[in-house]
């Protein structure tokens, strides 16, 4: 198998067409159409669906995992071998879409800023997603919620955010159990450490987690409050991020749920990468001199 070859399967499917894939590699759709097509005869299996978007077939899953360790072994076997001053090839950076959207832009643009060459993948997602991807090697870094009991993992709180109860209109105090138990509550997918907290705080009142209606994006979650559809459990730092585009209140939550830390996890630092190194060392950069909101 070629490198080259394989390079243009993962970007097919990352992108979803053979087309968007000959466009991001500066090609003609048909150098990529070849190059799978000399795949898949090599493998003898069918690895990108024909019909409709270009997802890949279980076989093509399968590859995909060993073609993306293959590119990144590779481009940092080039890197180590040239012997470039700053760092190269890739970094995969997962994070809660809460952190990707309030804490990292500063933190992500110093980063490209200090190291232009290394290419970041990121990926947002609940913390129990993350993770797995994490110790699958399908990630080499991640943000996520604490604390965090994986033995292969190391984790260093970084920010520490204050919870927050939202919704459409003004609180003087929080919600009675008796309102509580009537109100309808937005959270993310189950793996998220905010919905966890929702849980946590209907469980107190004895209000089942029927009453959580879930969505998929923060926007749409806060749009749903604003709304009036129901309340959410968020960090006060995102609601104030976007007071100005949704009319929206908060009452911070009791304890022991009014604090959440996120931490910074990866796998043992002997297996780290020259990208994931300099990454380390910016965000240690910017706690100790303040240039990172919150830092814990």
């Amino acid at each position: 198998m070629q490198l080259k070859s394989l390079k243009m399967f993962a970007m097919v499917v990352e992108t979803g067409s053979f087309v968007a894939a000959a466009e991001r590699l500066h090609t003609v759709q048909s150098n990529i159409t070849s190059h799978i097509k000399k795949l898949e005869q090599e493998l003898g299996v069918q690895l990108i669906q024909r019909q409709g978007r270009s997802a890949p077939t279980p076989a093509g899953y399968a590859l995909l995992d060993y073609a993306r360790k293959m590119l990144t072994t590779h481009d940092e076997a080039v890197a180590a071998l040239r012997g470039q001053g700053k760092p190269s090839g890739s970094l995969r950076l997962g994070a809660m879409e809460t952190t990707l959207a309030i804490r990292l832009p500063s933190v992500l643009a110093a980063y490209h800023a200090a190291v232009p060459d290394v290419h970041l993948h990121l990926e947002s997602g609940p913390t129990a997603t993350l993770l797995q991807k994490l110790l699958a090697g399908e990630l080499d870094c991640a943000f996520v919620a604490g604390p965090v009991g994986h033995s292969q993992l190391v984790a260093v709180p970084v920010f520490r955010e204050q919870l927050v109860l939202v919704s459409s209109s003004a609180l003087t105090a929080f919600p009675s159990p008796e309102k509580l138990m009537t109100s309808t509550f937005i959270a993310f997918r189950q793996g998220c450490s905010y919905r966890q907290k929702t849980e946590l705080l209907l469980a107190q009142h004895g209000i089942p987690a029927a009453r959580i209606v879930e969505f998929g994006t923060l926007d749409a979650i806060l749009g749903c409050v604003a709304a009036g559809m129901g309340y959410a459990v968020l960090p006060l730092a995102v609601v104030d991020a976007h007071r100005g585009r949704f009319a929206l209140h908060s009452y911070p939550l009791p304890n022991p749920l009014a604090v959440v830390e996120t931490c910074f996890v990866a796998t043992a630092q002997d297996a780290w990468t020259p990208a994931l190194h300099a990454f380390d060392a910016l965000l240690a950069s910017q706690a100790v001199t303040g240039q990172t909101a919150e830092p814990v």
